[in-house]
């Protein structure tokens, strides 16, 4: 876990995120205090619970990515999931349980990679001897099927080569191979494929674990089989690689330190907390089951046991970061055990045409920066002038306010339409520079902002 300060975590959000100074110290202390909870002695580490938040705001104010981003500070297991996906258990759709499944998985996956670079060079040394024993004719190498090293030949036919057999062949092959001589050519190779059988299992409501173990179980009755397929040697190298990082990785070991850094560390992000607010002053219909989704979740919240592939995993020390856009739904209409176990709230405001222009000069992954390295790509030089981005910025801020408010997220939309012209053409204007300015923006967004029934729609 990320040992960074709050004071560190709040200037690295603000490389990327802009504004929401409060919602940004929130978070940053939330996950201090996970490390310094690490700090603790067990018998009262276990007794701290963290302080679930709950972000509202309009959407494309940055609550996902200050989640998002948190999450990559610490290193930790995140998933993103919304709470509209969720039914009451006993109808069609995703019991609340699949979100510690689906978090698991991640844990898993972070942690197998993690032990793979742990790995990685001894895995290279492996396989570069499996790989230099298939180039070698006369010795057949464990576990692979028939052996050869092939080479382009005339008319594009595959023609095979025979290494001299003396005792430097190895390493005249080793020497080749590291200077990348042989990338090209073809080496055939037993690769595992999937067996044609395929089981889908239909996931009873409530029940999808079952479903899962299930389709395990009859993956496990059709394995995968090993075939002889010609290959790149670069490509066929990397196959070998993660051969034999499998073969170096303990699956329970990675599956145990998973469940630990899920159970510790793991972030759930639930979006559109809103949608499943019950209004007070309604009652009946869709209320009723957005009702039995707060039920079935609190207990997911409060700390429960849920069932894994990976085994059983506890939940009570999870760190819950809820949002949505709160605008008709209150917090307040949570069901009150609910509420309880969401104890820190921030409101992130809207965004204004400032706000806008820092987004497109300030982060470091910038619309202005992505759309620039693009078309670069293509030997075009684009620079934009302050006039043009501030254009745009009050462009956004107008049509926001004129339709639905969408926040950042408007300014992909308009950015778009800017440079959709330029970004067709770029092939054909190889090694020019072309410079965005105001009179350019205009240009392209007349035609929508004077048609505001035509701007509702494009942008």
């Amino acid at each position: 876990m990320s040992n960074l300060t709050p004071r560190e975590i709040v200037s690295e959000l603000d490389k990327y995120i802009i504004g929401q100074e409060a919602a940004k110290r929130m978070v940053a202390i939330a996950m201090r205090n996970r490390w310094r909870r690490q700090q603790l002695d067990p018998e009262l580490r276990d007794e701290i619970a963290p302080k679930n938040i709950i972000l509202m705001g309009p959407t494309g104010v940055g609550k996902t990515e200050i989640a998002r981003r948190l999450a990559r500070l610490a290193n930790c297991p995140f998933f993103k999931v919304e709470a509209t996906k969720f039914t009451e258990v006993g109808y069609v759709g995703r019991d609340v349980e699949s979100m510690i499944r689906d978090l698991m998985e991640i844990g898993v996956n972070m942690v197998r990679k993690e032990e793979t670079e742990k790995v990685r060079i001894k895995a290279e040394k492996n396989a570069e001897e499996r790989l230099l024993d298939l180039l070698l004719p006369g010795k057949k190498p464990q576990n692979s099927g028939p052996m050869g090293f092939f080479q382009g030949g005339q008319n594009g036919e595959v023609e095979k080569i025979e290494p001299p057999k003396d005792d430097g062949t190895r390493e005249k092959f080793r020497q080749m191979f590291r200077s990348g001589q042989l990338d090209e050519r073809e080496v055939e190779m037993e690769v595992t494929v999937q067996s044609g059988a395929s089981v889908e299992i239909m996931a009873i409501p409530g029940m999808e674990e079952m479903g899962s173990n299930l389709q395990n179980a009859f993956s496990n009755m059709f394995p995968g089989k090993r075939k002889a397929r010609k290959m790149k040697i670069k490509d066929a190298y990397q196959a070998l690689i993660d051969e034999e990082a499998d073969k170096l990785i303990d699956p329970d070991a990675v599956n145990e330190l998973a469940r630990e850094r899920v159970e510790q560390q793991g972030i759930l992000f639930i979006d559109e907390m809103d949608k499943i607010a019950s209004r007070h002053d309604q009652a009946g219909g869709a209320d009723v089951s957005r009702e039995g989704v707060q039920r079935d979740l609190l207990p997911i919240v409060e700390g429960s046991v849920v069932n894994t592939k990976y085994g059983m995993v506890k939940t009570d020390h999870i760190l819950f970061i809820a949002a949505g856009a709160f605008h008709f739904a209150k917090p307040s209409d949570l069901i009150p055990e609910l509420q309880g176990r969401f104890p820190l709230r921030e409101e992130l405001s809207s965004l204004h045409k400032e706000e806008f222009y820092q987004i497109l000069t300030e982060p470091k992954n910038a619309l202005t920066v992505q759309y620039k390295a693009l078309l670069e790509t293509e030997g075009v030089a684009i620079d934009y002038t302050r006039e043009a981005l501030e254009e745009i910025s009050a462009t956004a801020e107008k049509i926001n306010e004129e339709t639905e408010n969408i926040g950042a997220r408007r300014l992909y939309t308009i950015m778009e339409k800017i440079l959709a012209n330029l970004s067709f053409e770029a092939p054909d204007k190889s090694g020019n520079k072309v410079v965005i300015d105001r009179d350019y923006v205009l240009a392209q967004l007349d035609e929508v902002i004077e048609n505001r029934d035509l701007s509702r729609y494009i942008l």
